[in-house]
């Protein structure tokens, strides 16, 4: 999603992304044209009447689970993006939390009293 509007995105999409990715981004683009959706997520620049770069994981429940906000000269990464989605898949689906850096197969902790001061027990890094 950004203020650009949908003529640039299918641009963007045709001349770039497919470029970058076979078939282009599997996902459609959003217009934000005006900045509403991104003043109300604290990224809309009004100045420059832009949306700042900010990626924002939000579970079925519309609950922000994560969010990550960059000015546009660095670039974002989209394998953590992918590995924080699957990451709060696997906590909801089986109620385990999962350490730093997990990566699915990967030790997780089983929350409660019993594990309290034992972290380091369970999971070497």
């Amino acid at each position: 999603m950004s203020t650009d509007s949908r003529f640039v995105h299918k641009i963007w999409q045709e001349q770039e992304l497919s470029k970058m990715v076979k078939g282009g981004v599997p996902f459609p683009m959003v217009s934000d044209a005006g900045g509403k959706i991104g003043a109300a997520y604290g990224v809309y620049n009004e100045e420059a009447g832009v949306d700042i770069r900010g990626r924002f994981i939000i579970d079925p429940d519309f609950v922000i689970r994560a969010m990550e906000v960059l000015t546009p000269e660095v670039g974002r990464n989209p394998d953590e993006l992918i590995r924080q989605i699957k990451a709060f898949q696997h906590v909801r689906a089986t109620g385990e939390v999962t350490p730093s850096g997990w990566q699915p197969g990967q030790v997780t902790l089983k929350p409660g009293p019993s594990l309290v001061g034992r972290v380091w027990e369970v999971w070497k890094p």
